[in-house]
């Protein structure tokens, strides 16, 4: 069990969680490079900060998740990984997550990311 990391506030909570939440959260925070421990871990959504509210915009958003969290299926501890988004055009997209870990149960993740 690991401590839990907060998605709204980027801290360690009082609470222990088994689930990857702190892996998805990590994966999709941290820019693709920076992360201390190893250079693959993170994605390119800091990128989409930059652009405008258009709907290429959440496809990619939508293609630089799945790509931060495939290495949770290379190494065995997610089944499946199914990202979709929800862009209102008011400023932000949500990512909404579902991932399977390796025992079968399903988690449901929602993660906002700003647009111009």
């Amino acid at each position: 069990m690991d401590r839990e990391i907060s998605p709204l506030t980027g801290d360690y909570t009082l609470s222990q969680t088994d689930t990857l939440q702190n892996a998805v959260y990590i994966r999709l925070t941290t820019p693709l490079g920076s992360w201390w421990a190893d250079g693959r871990v993170g994605s390119l959504l800091h990128l989409i900060q930059r652009e405008k509210d258009k709907e290429r915009v959440g496809l990619l958003a939508q293609q630089y998740a799945e790509e931060a969290l495939q290495p949770l299926i290379d190494d065995g501890r997610a089944q499946a990984i199914t990202v979709d988004y929800v862009q209102p055009h008011n400023g932000t997209l949500q990512l909404l997550i579902s991932v399977t870990d390796a025992r079968g149960k399903t988690y449901e993740f929602k993660h906002p990311v700003k647009v111009i």
